[in-house]
């Protein structure tokens, strides 16, 4: 009986010196090498480059009728680079050419009538700007290959023309006191004489990114009065605007 037992132990130690490597197997792949790298992978340092187009909506606002208040509509094409930095975070900046349209009526009282009546110039306005972009990127994993990510940040847009072709609707006498306040009534670039060039702004936004492709959208706040030389005391213009744009990373 006792060397049936002996048998019996013996049997059962050699069972588990059996088993306790395919534990040891199991332990070590929670710590799979594979998944140690690719969470080194997530955290890492480089550059992307992204080519991105879309479509632009700028407002001009200004607090008085010098200057009519005015949509605009437009595309919107160029480059980024994408800067990578540890725990979701990014910086992107890069170079990006716009074209906006807008159309508006500027009403003016007539000053050539008996009874009060109203006259106007329409503005018709072709507006080409470069947009030099530094936002910071938050990224936040979905599923698989798909992730939402917020940013915000500033830009400075440099203004290459804003041509106004503009059409008079207005008497004669209307038509002199305009100049006689030095108010255009013949066509002619603003930024060559009126407007400021450079337009600070802050932008907030964000979108959707599966794989390559990226999906975002974001409103851009103008912060400094384009301005230079006010015709009234107080004149103030800013752009701000709305945008949607798609990119590709190569």
């Amino acid at each position: 009986m006792k060397k049936f037992w002996s048998i019996i132990l013996l049997l059962s130690s050699v069972s588990v010196m059996a088993q306790q490597p395919d534990i040891q197997r199991a332990d070590n792949s929670f710590f799979d090498p594979t998944r140690k790298q690719a969470q080194e992978e997530e955290y890492h340092f480089g550059v992307e480059y992204r080519l991105e187009a879309g479509y632009i909506q700028p407002q001009q606002r200004s607090r008085n009728q010098t200057y009519a208040d005015m949509y605009q509509h437009g595309v919107r094409l160029g480059a980024t680079f994408t800067f990578l930095l540890p725990r979701h975070f990014s910086m992107q900046t890069g170079l990006l050419y716009s074209l906006s349209y807008g159309r508006q009526q500027q009403h003016w009282r007539s000053q050539d009538a008996p009874t009060v009546q109203e006259e106007y110039i329409q503005h018709r306005i072709l507006e080409h700007n470069l947009t030099v972009p530094v936002r910071c990127f938050y990224t936040i994993p979905l599923w698989k290959q798909l992730n939402m990510f917020v940013y915000g940040g500033p830009q400075l847009q440099i203004g290459l023309a804003e041509n106004d072709y503009l059409t008079k609707h207005l008497s004669s006498k209307t038509e002199t006191w305009l100049q006689s306040q030095s108010i255009p009534t013949e066509p002619y670039d603003r930024m060559a004489t009126e407007l400021h060039r450079i337009n600070i702004q802050m932008g907030v936004g964000g979108g959707l990114e599966w794989d390559r492709y990226r999906l975002q959208a974001g409103y851009d706040f103008g912060l400094n009065n384009l301005v230079r030389q006010p015709l009234v005391t107080g004149q103030h213009m800013w752009e701000w605007g709305w945008y949607a744009s798609f990119s590709y990373r190569f």
